[in-house]
């Protein structure tokens, strides 16, 4: 008998890809916009908006622990999902893109904690670097059409899930401070109770939004950052099918709101956050400021120490014989690749506000080595990819492979 089950992961996996790259597209409009506007006559009145409040936070505030606990949903569930039933279900799946995004962020941040190793000051963000915009990047890939081949996009698209768990684990160990144990208690028994309802086999997604909404109140008000009950609720979302529905794994109830959240983060949320936070003067800002030690080590680890991390780690395990390189790919595709991990904006920009959160200007050196340093990475690592043979294969036949 056929087992007509294979494909299904590969097409949500793809569904995937193409919503991801076409939101990495409205992306750049959004952040392009929110440059202009914050260089424009309408400068004042952006930054005011963003610090205008709107019941108990600002209108910043809303986005980035809010709209953004929804993006962190999202991520959550796709970690979930690939760790359990897709592209990262077996270890040979997970050799290459795990040991590549583990080398992709630790020497990001030795490269950063090198060059701000005199300022103390800046040290608290060395885990900006670390981090690669997933949409960002498969938007620059989606420009390449067929000269890129399908398996590197499931490699991209795979370590840059795998750096967003790593990013999550390091916002939760180092960016949490003031803890209320009355409060994390709280949100203890409502993930307890997710829980619960996950193991009695509760497949409906209502009663888990609704605890999701508490869930996030309870973080919010115990010092831990409110995003992280994004993931937590994902985590507690069941990857099995409704009854009557289909047999299919599709049908389970974290397919159906991956599949719903799809049309929203890529295109409403993330791109709201981008206008928000990637708005910053550049009056007065020249060369000499490029070579600021924060904004420095932001740019340098980005472009420097992911395609280093990257390209070293995933060298040795192919040595080791631990993984193979991704089908129809040489290591001129992989160095591209690996430049473009240094596109570090969504998640990069918010380790930065986390990291010098009360400090306007830090943030805003920030913000300029991530900009400068995500585009110096997206345009070596098109170059690149521009250079590198063409696969000998279609991206249909790649993937069906």
């Amino acid at each position: 008998m056929t087992d007509r089950k294979l494909p299904h992961p590969i097409s949500i996996f793809r569904e995937f890809l193409d919503s991801e790259a076409s939101g990495g597209i409205v992306l750049i409009v959004a952040a392009a916009l929110a440059l202009v506007v914050a260089n424009s006559p309408l400068a004042e009145s952006y930054f005011d908006a963003l610090h205008a409040y709107a019941g108990p936070l600002s209108l910043q505030h809303w986005i980035n622990d809010g709209l953004m606990a929804v993006f962190f949903l999202l991520v959550g569930l796709e970690i979930k999902r690939e760790m359990l039933d897709g592209q990262l279900s077996t270890w040979s799946r997970r050799a290459l893109p795990g040991i590549a995004a583990v080398g992709g962020m630790i020497v990001p941040a030795l490269v950063y904690v090198a060059i701000n190793r005199a300022n103390p000051e800046a040290l608290p963000g060395w885990a900006i670097p670390t981090a690669t915009d997933i949409a960002f990047a498969l938007g620059v890939l989606s420009l390449l059409g067929n000269r890129v081949p399908a398996s590197l996009k499931v490699f991209l698209t795979a370590l840059a899930i795998i750096d967003d768990l790593g990013a999550v684990v390091i916002i939760a160990l180092f960016y949490t401070s003031g803890l209320s144990l009355a409060w994390l208690a709280a949100a203890f028994v409502v993930i307890a109770v997710l829980v619960v309802l996950n193991r009695m086999g509760v497949l409906s997604l209502a009663p888990y939004i609704v605890l999701g909404v508490a869930l996030w109140i309870f973080v919010l008000k115990s010092g831990v950052h409110a995003t992280l009950a994004g993931v937590a609720l994902a985590l507690t979302v069941p990857l099995r099918p409704s009854p009557g529905i289909a047999k299919d794994i599709e049908a389970s109830p974290l397919h159906r709101l991956e599949h719903a959240l799809h049309a929203v983060v890529p295109f409403v949320i993330i791109p709201i956050f981008g206008f928000a936070n990637a708005g910053v003067s550049l009056a007065g800002v020249g060369l000499s400021n490029l070579a600021e030690p924060l904004t420095l080590g932001v740019a340098a680890g980005l472009v420097l120490g992911k395609l280093v991390g990257v390209m070293a780690a995933a060298a040795l395990a192919v040595v080791l014989k631990l993984a193979d390189l991704p089908r129809y790919a040489n290591w001129t595709h992989m160095v591209g690749i690996a430049l473009l991990c240094g596109i570090g904006f969504t998640m990069s920009l918010f380790i930065g506000l986390l990291a010098f959160e009360g400090s306007e200007t830090l943030q805003s050196a920030v913000k300029v080595g991530i900009l400068v340093g995500s585009l110096v990475a997206a345009l070596l690592g098109a170059a690149v990819l521009m250079m590198a043979p063409t696969p000998a294969v279609s991206e249909g036949e790649a993937e069906a492979s």
